[in-house]
């Protein structure tokens, strides 16, 4: 994984209008692990969903992603500063950063080149958290049909490191000194159009789209429809977070 492998500009329209958000209750508990509240560094930022929340608990945001277009497509703030940077390679002064968070991305760095990065630039007792969600869960049915898409229709598509978040990064190193953390989910309200794209931002989609030429969302797109029933109907989704905290 020493190549940045660029899963996401092609979408990146998509995947900043139809990822969930991340629950205010992470960030304000990860606050509370750092002494300061000075800077904080969100790595793999994408379009800066993570970024964006951190700026009400840090002073300032350091939100670097190695793929020019999900920069393009990151919500500004007077507090967050932009730049397209890869996670092993930040011009973050030494000791400098009282928190680095990385949502939804470790999985494609570099590891060891990454958390050197981390240790050079987290101050001491500093905290890094990494987390990842996998499907959302919205009813038995729903459910069984996005399990089929995800683990049938689109076999052969995932890469290596989308089965990183498939086992919650319960197998990535972790040189930190681990804690343990309370669970946290992100609960959203969904309609059919937002379930339908967001399966569109998959990696996996737009891989099978270039090797084949044709969508597969289309394969159950009918089927979805009359298990939603009225399509502007939103229906509840849940997504388990699994997060991983360590200190410097």
């Amino acid at each position: 994984m020493t190549d940045f492998k660029d899963q996401f500009s092609k979408q990146s329209n998509a995947y900043k209008k139809y990822r969930p958000s991340y629950p205010d209750a992470l960030f304000e508990y990860l606050s509370t692990l750092t002494e300061e509240h000075e800077l904080a560094w969100d790595s793999g930022t994408g379009n800066g969903q993570a970024a964006f929340s951190l700026v009400d608990f840090y002073t300032d945001v350091y939100a670097t992603d190695p793929s020019e277009e999900q920069i393009k497509n990151a919500t500004p703030h007077s507090n967050i500063t932009y730049r397209v940077e890869r996670a092993e390679d930040c011009s973050l002064e030494d000791a400098s950063a009282d928190l680095v968070t990385v949502a939804q991305a470790l999985h494609w760095f570099d590891f060891y080149a990454f958390y050197a990065e981390v240790k050079r630039v987290l101050k001491e007792g500093g905290i890094f958290a990494a987390w990842t969600y996998g499907r959302p869960s919205i009813n038995r049915n729903i459910d069984g049909l996005i399990r089929y898409f995800h683990d049938e229709l689109l076999e052969g598509y995932w890469r290596y490191e989308n089965r990183l978040v498939d086992l919650e990064y319960v197998t990535l190193p972790f040189p930190f000194k681990e804690l343990s953390t309370p669970q946290f989910e992100i609960q959203n309200e969904l309609t059919l159009e937002e379930l339908i794209g967001l399966l569109h931002s998959w990696s996996a989609v737009q891989r099978y789209l270039r090797e084949n030429g044709e969508n597969p969302v289309e394969k159950v797109k009918k089927s979805m429809q009359e298990e939603w029933g009225d399509p502007d109907r939103a229906r509840s989704a849940v997504w388990k977070i699994a997060l991983r905290v360590g200190r410097k």
